[in-house]
């Protein structure tokens, strides 16, 4: 579903991605483990046409999407969670949610907006809400509910973990797994090591910006360096 091959990316002189591959396919959980700065959040950016690779491509269902535009990247079905929520702070929920559905026809939008607010009953009791006003994981929600009003065939989630507490950061791969079973593909990226790989399929280790170790997730839950580095083992 997604490939992408040999992307170097740059911050001015600074060399972030080298020369990275990797691929995911129909229906997987593939997640991007790696310490903070390791280049986790720029491949996405990348995937997802905000920032440009120098070398290499990336395609989407048999289609270079390299050099396409953000908004033609998302209305072929392919939407990013990005890290820090970034929801719209003084709109209402349901504001934010429709804002999530611009590449969309009107009329397709209702049943969207029900199909998320059954996914998510938390925005449905609080869509008049202004979203600056909710805590932490429920603007997570809204971020993930503002990515599906898109209809992805494939949601990128830049760490959706971060900042939550225990409780909730199990709310929040419940629902990874249940929009994983209901059909959509994710691609992961996670500090939460334990709790990425425990969801994934495969995975793929980064360190500074270049991918040193590729396996299914009970391989790399079980490998002695990935469990020294990020496992806590």
């Amino acid at each position: 579903m997604l490939k992408v091959s040999d992307i170097n990316v740059y911050y001015g002189s600074i060399h972030a991605i080298k020369g990275v591959s990797f691929e995911v396919n129909k229906g997987e959980v593939v997640t991007l483990i790696g310490a903070n700065g390791a280049g986790k959040s720029t491949i996405l950016n990348t995937v997802s046409g905000l920032l440009r690779s120098k070398t290499g491509s990336v395609s989407f269902l048999d289609k270079p999407i390299g050099s396409v535009l953000p908004h033609k990247i998302v209305a072929s079905g392919l939407a990013q969670v990005p890290e820090g929520r970034r929801v719209f702070l003084n709109m209402t929920v349901e504001e934010n949610l429709e804002m999530g559905a611009f590449t969309r026809k009107a009329g397709e939008i209702g049943d969207s907006l029900e199909n998320v607010f059954v996914r998510f009953p938390r925005l449905k009791e609080r869509r008049k809400q202004i979203a600056g006003t909710l805590s932490g994981g429920e603007q997570q929600m809204l971020a993930m509910g503002r990515a599906l009003m898109s209809k992805p065939e494939l949601l990128m989630l830049d760490e959706p973990s971060m900042g939550l507490a225990p409780i909730l950061v199990e709310q929040i791969f419940d629902i990874i797994k249940e929009l994983n079973a209901a059909g959509t593909t994710i691609l992961l990226v996670e500090q939460n090591a334990q709790m990425a790989l425990s969801v994934a399929d495969r995975g793929y280790v980064l360190e500074t910006g270049k991918i040193v170790l590729s396996a299914k997730a009970d391989e790399l839950l079980n490998n002695d360096a990935v469990q020294k580095a990020y496992l806590g083992g």
